[in-house]
């Protein structure tokens, strides 16, 4: 009769132990979500001023999809991307100041200041790029991936692309690949539903994104992109699923965002009604927050406090990306594989 009681206490325990995330979760993504939403604000400002040269591909509402995933990596996996890339860089733990200064062509930039916007790299923090060419990054990615089953690491990579990249060939290549190998990758499409200017209707036959993979055995689903927690669910299951020596698994972001697909695009291939309601009713950042204040993770007050907290780390990556030295000329001859004669 006791060890019948001791089970049933156990089972009642169980039951009222509180299902999905916490405080912490939520407020850590909350913060996350927030400091680079405020980060792409400033970046677009500092655009405007003629601050930050070349191209500029903001995240802003696209903000879940990075920070949920980074959430259910372990130290030591890798995450690679495209040029749409700054909130990556923040998720994965590398510094406002450093990604700004980059930004600007300065000395104290992630890449000295030769990168620019969609080329930074850290081995710190492994972070494999920034890339500028289209789906490349998914080649890459596979890479790092066959890297880790050669040495038997444990380690996964988190490889991301768009709906534009996923009509890419190599792509394909890299996803037959990947399952001929069960390489430790998930290949994660932030389906914004434009690429370029170009809606995923009038560009893909199959607009199932996740589907992509059916042809490679591949299992893949499709994810809401603006919620954090949908995020972190989905990701979580899909690391496990590639550190185990299953393969590779695929998840499709639905995401959107509301700049456009650089600064210099006016976005004028969708309507103001269409970007608005996803700013007022699905924004990622807003539904967290919904979410922080009804379970009583936080109060308005410690989330306005976070919020000038964030503003001054923005402000000062904003400061240092000016004050920092301009790279010395002699830094055009580092980093160079091959010196050639004129």
């Amino acid at each position: 009769m006791a060890a019948r009681q001791s089970a049933s206490s156990k089972s009642t325990a169980r039951a009222k132990k509180p299902a999905g995330p916490g405080a912490d979760e939520y407020i850590a993504w909350y913060r996350d979500m927030l400091l680079i939403r405020r980060f792409e604000e400033k970046a677009g400002q500092l655009y405007g001023m003629g601050l930050i040269a070349g191209f500029c591909h903001l995240y802003i509402g696209q903000e879940a999809v990075v920070v949920g995933v980074q959430s259910a990596l372990r130290e030591g996996d890798q995450v690679i991307t495209g040029y749409r890339d700054h909130g990556h860089m923040l998720a994965a733990g590398m510094t406002a100041n450093g990604v700004m200064a980059e930004l600007t062509g300065r000395e104290g930039g992630y890449s000295r200041g030769k990168g620019g916007s969609m080329h930074m790299f850290s081995r710190e923090k492994q972070f494999f790029g920034g890339h500028g060419i289209v789906g490349a990054q998914v080649s890459l990615g596979t890479g790092l991936a066959f890297a880790n089953a050669y040495r038997g690491d444990g380690k996964v990579c988190a490889t991301y692309f768009g709906d534009g990249a996923a009509n890419q060939g190599q792509v394909y290549e890299s996803f037959n690949m990947a399952k001929i190998w069960n390489l430790p990758v998930i290949y994660i499409i932030e389906n914004n539903q434009y690429a370029m200017g170009t809606s995923v209707k009038r560009s893909s036959s199959e607009t199932h994104l996740y589907k992509r993979g059916v042809s490679f055995n591949i299992p893949g689903e499709e994810v809401d992109g603006m919620d954090v927690n949908a995020v972190y669910e989905a990701a979580k299951k899909a690391v496990e699923h590639a550190r185990s020596g299953k393969g590779p698994y695929i998840l499709e972001m639905k995401t959107y965002r509301y700049r456009g697909h650089s600064m210099s695009d006016p976005a004028k291939y969708r309507t103001r009604d269409e970007v608005n309601e996803y700013r007022e009713h699905k924004d990622p950042i807003d539904l967290a927050r919904k979410r922080i204040l009804e379970g009583k993770f936080a109060t308005e007050d410690q989330l306005k406090e976070m919020e000038k907290e964030i503003k001054k780390i923005v402000q000062e990556s904003a400061d240092f990306s000016q004050s920092s030295p301009e790279p010395d000329p002699s830094e055009l001859y580092t980093d160079v594989l091959i010196e050639a004669d004129a």
